[in-house]
């Protein structure tokens, strides 16, 4: 039952806690993955990396040669001097320069004023939103979830099929018969426990006549997953221990999860999906610092991630995606930032992209309420990427069936 599962999880959590990691359920991943063969397999990958907060548009892919657009931001600008101009009209943010090689070799793609039906300016509203694909309603699992389970149908359990990058598993990757682990790094992929506290565990778990202290119908499930967890726990490691990256990373948190993602990604492991998070992107208060540190972040971590790719020859298998829950509004505030606004563009990254700029960029005198008018709705772009680049039909996954578009 796949309530169930999510009670597994939910009740498995709370009944060891101090005693059991969801680590372990990554654990088992590694042996299921290791005994189904599947870390023989090759195929392609999606990366979903999330601009959390909001990520202001304007001021990432700059409207440079629209003079309103330095009327109403007078002091938050982008110099047209210090833009990375990709045409006549429209430029990158300087810091996002270590991507421009990639533009120039027609592997990036940018998608103008993206955006859905009926925006919702709550940032939990719309990260779900744009994590469920579910504009107007509220759904339980995750669109990659979705997918996941639908590309799995039929075939032994891969637990490796998705991984998240992070502290908590993030609703976008939630499924309902696939089990996807959260980790920040290699060394945090162990018991996660004390010596005593894991014999205790052992004890617990592998019965014994232990009286234990709940009662869960999953018990079952729990005790498979422990049964399994030490002795697989050290496979992930020693799998990624033949990568050597090829180029060093940006010593951030992002840097080091995209360095961590390439290791797996040359495991081989049969990933499908990645996700990763970056922020945070609310500027309402001093914007030009904050979204420039955060956008010199995802631009080094990117261009590094694949140079190493490229080095191992595995950089034509991995399709990159950003997004972010909303733009900014088209004029400044007083605090020389933006509030939470509507349409933004999207970037995408990879072998596999047919490069350049996609739609025309949204007015900024025919506004909606002082909002971007939108339009191209993101599930065109989901629906875009699962039928074209993941091989699978959208409609299952999407719940309707939206038009691709060409960038991949």
């Amino acid at each position: 039952m796949m309530s169930n599962r999510r009670q597994f999880i939910v009740q498995s959590i709370g009944g060891f806690a101090g005693f059991l990691a969801i680590d372990s359920i990554f654990a088992r991943a590694a042996r299921a993955a290791a005994a189904s063969g599947a870390a023989a397999g090759a195929g392609r990958s999606l990366l979903v990396v999330n601009l959390q907060g909001g990520n202001d548009g304007l001021n990432t892919l700059v409207p440079f040669g629209d003079p309103q657009y330095y009327r109403v931001r007078p002091t938050i600008n982008v110099a047209a001097s210090d833009v990375v101009r990709l045409d006549s009209e429209i430029g990158l943010n300087p810091k996002l320069a270590p991507l421009k090689p990639l533009f120039d070799q027609q592997r990036m793609a940018i998608l103008q004023g993206v955006h859905y039906p009926n925006p919702n300016l709550s940032h939990f509203r719309s990260t779900e939103i744009w994590q469920t694909a579910a504009p107007d309603k509220y759904v339980d699992t995750g669109w990659a979830g979705r997918y996941l389970d639908f590309a799995g149908r039929g075939t032994a359990p891969n637990l490796f099929a998705g991984v998240a990058v992070g502290p908590v598993l993030p609703k976008i990757m939630v499924a309902d018969k696939t089990d996807v682990p959260t980790i920040g790094d290699l060394r945090g992929f162990r018991f996660n426990g004390t010596r005593d506290e894991q014999a205790e565990a052992d004890k617990i778990l592998g019965g014994d006549g232990y009286k234990y202290p709940f009662q869960s119908p999953y018990l079952s499930l729990v005790q498979d997953v422990e049964n399994h967890a030490h002795a697989a726990s050290t496979q992930l490691p020693h799998m990624v221990a033949g990568y050597k990256p090829a180029i060093e990373y940006p010593k951030t948190p992002f840097g080091q999860g995209l360095n961590l993602i390439a290791g797996i990604i040359n495991a081989n492991v049969g990933t499908k999906v990645f996700y990763i998070s970056l922020g945070s992107f609310d500027t309402h208060v001093g914007q030009r610092a904050a979204q420039d540190r955060l956008l010199d972040q995802l631009a080094t971590g990117i261009s590094a991630f694949y140079q190493d790719l490229a080095a191992h020859k595995v950089d034509d298998r991995v399709l990159t995606m950003t997004f972010s829950e909303f733009g900014r509004r088209v004029e400044e505030n007083a605090n020389r930032g933006t509030d939470h606004g509507t349409a933004a563009p999207m970037f995408l990254f990879g072998g596999g992209v047919k490069g350049g700029l996609y739609g025309d960029h949204p007015s900024l005198t025919d506004l909606d309420y002082g909002n971007l008018k939108w339009h191209t709705d993101f599930r065109s772009v989901y629906a875009t990427v699962l039928e074209r680049w993941l091989g699978v039909g959208s409609q299952p996954v999407l719940g309707s069936q939206f038009s691709t578009m060409n960038f991949v």
